[in-house]
C-alpha cells in the first residue's frame, strides 16, 4: 500500500482517503479481497494504526486455500474436491 499523492489509479486497488488526516492510500484487492493488515499501515494523527472491527466474524475471511473449500451458507466443507461427511 503506497501513499498516492500525485500517482495514477490502478486497476484491481481500493482508493481510501483518510478524512482525519487528508492524506490518500491505494491497498491491492485480490479475488475480492484487501488484507486486514494494509488497513492497518494507515494511521491517525497519534501515528496509532486504523484496526477493523468485525463483530461476529460475518465477514471475515480466515484465509485462501487451494485444498480446502467452505461455503457455509449451503453447508459445503471439501477437501481435495471431497466432501467431508
Amino acid at each position: 500500500m503506497a501513499n498516492t499523492t500525485g500517482t495514477k489509479e490502478v486497476k484491481n486497488t481500493l482508493s481510501v482517503t483518510d478524512n482525519r488526516t487528508g492524506k490518500s492510500y491505494v491497498i491491492p484487492v485480490k479475488d475480492g479481497y484487501i488484507k486486514a493488515t494494509d488497513i492497518s499501515k494507515i494511521k491517525g494523527e497519534n501515528g496509532a494504526p486504523l484496526r477493523s472491527y468485525d463483530p461476529g466474524f460475518m465477514n471475515t475471511m480466515s484465509c485462501t486455500s487451494k485444498i480446502s473449500f467452505i461455503d457455509g451458507d449451503k453447508g459445503i466443507l471439501e477437501y481435495r474436491g471431497y466432501p467431508i461427511e
